[in-house]
């Protein structure tokens, strides 16, 4: 089986060697030559040093030699970079194969999941080749083969059935899940109560106010979820619930660093380039309090979160505001 991957970032490298470690053959692309030179002579990631991979895998530049005679195509770039992305792809001819996302975001000013974005850019007659992988993972964990559990969904039953086997090691375990839109959901917002919960624990607001936040912003992610047509109970699962505790309580997790690194007096664009990757919450919020506000759905730590970001509200007055709005009776 050949897999080609687009996008060599610390997620998708990490992905690629879990496969290369069933004997799949890999090809990754990345538009960093730089990156593809590391990698081929380092058979390492520069994110994740020490790791060297097994089997076959290639890197390259050359988007058109990632996608030939491939399997099965895996996304693992960014939000915000996936549609130029598969517009690239659409222009070398529609793949065939099953087409996997793994990035967690919903796209700015349309609202959509990141599965529907591929399924806009290349056709709707792909709809049923387009797949999703989210759920609690970090690429630290997955690299060196630590116990780790995941949700694959997609639209059709078969491709989901694909993608489950496929990535599924005695390792790395894949759960099928048909509600492909809860499942992206659940992985784009809780990047926002993340940047939340590490502004708490830069604010040293202790314990107590991290498991408030996670609560609350597990409800702000379940209802909007369900005003999409969502079901609630897959907010409960591996790729809601499950996502949110892994990402909430680690300085590992990118967005919780970005959150702390903002409680600590930096600009979020200084906060950015000290993290040296891409912050997924703070691209999702813009997309999210768009959404929420046309659905009229009220999503308080994520207009706070946004304020912040993108208004200039101290992390200490948010805490102010949060704490004095109107109490009301605890519906979930």
């Amino acid at each position: 089986m050949k897999v080609g991957f687009l996008g060599a970032g610390s997620w998708g490298y990490s992905l690629a060697s879990l496969l290369a470690s069933k004997g799949y053959q890999l090809i990754s692309w990345t538009a960093r030559p730089e990156l593809v030179k590391h990698l081929t002579e380092k058979r390492e990631h520069p994110y994740l040093p020490g790791h060297t991979f097994n089997g076959s895998m290639k890197f390259t530049t050359d988007i058109k030699e990632a996608l030939q005679g491939v399997d099965m195509l895996v996304e693992a770039v960014t939000s915000a970079g996936i549609r130029p992305v598969f517009e690239q792809v659409k222009t070398l001819g529609l793949p065939k194969c099953p087409i996997v996302i793994t990035s967690k975001g919903i796209e700015q000013n349309t609202g959509l999941i990141l599965p529907d974005v591929v399924v806009e850019v290349l056709g709707g007659n792909t709809r049923q080749q387009v797949a999703f992988l989210s759920g609690p993972s970090f690429a630290q964990d997955v690299i060196r083969k630590l116990p780790t559990s995941v949700v694959g969904s997609a639209y059709a039953p078969e491709v989901m059935r694909i993608v489950t086997d496929t990535f599924t090691t005695h390792t790395f375990r894949v759960y099928p899940n048909p509600d492909i839109h809860g499942v992206a959901y659940g992985g784009a917002l809780k990047n926002i109560i993340a940047i939340a919960c590490g502004m708490a624990e830069g604010l040293e607001l202790g314990h107590s106010a991290k498991a408030a936040l996670m609560t609350r912003g597990l409800h702000e992610i379940r209802k909007l979820a369900v005003a999409r047509g969502c079901k609630a109970e897959t907010l409960n699962g591996l790729s809601g619930m499950g996502d949110l505790c892994l990402t909430c309580g680690s300085l590992m997790s990118r967005n919780f660093r970005f959150g702390y690194l903002l409680a600590q007096g930096l600009s979020p664009q200084e906060a950015a380039v000290k993290i040296e990757m891409v912050v997924e919450g703070a691209y999702t919020c813009v997309s999210t309090l768009q959404l929420s506000h046309q659905l009229n759905v009220s999503m308080p730590i994520t207009e706070i979160v946004y304020k912040i970001i993108y208004e200039n509200l101290a992390p200490q007055e948010a805490v102010k505001a949060l704490m004095q709005r109107t109490i009301k009776e605890e519906h979930l």
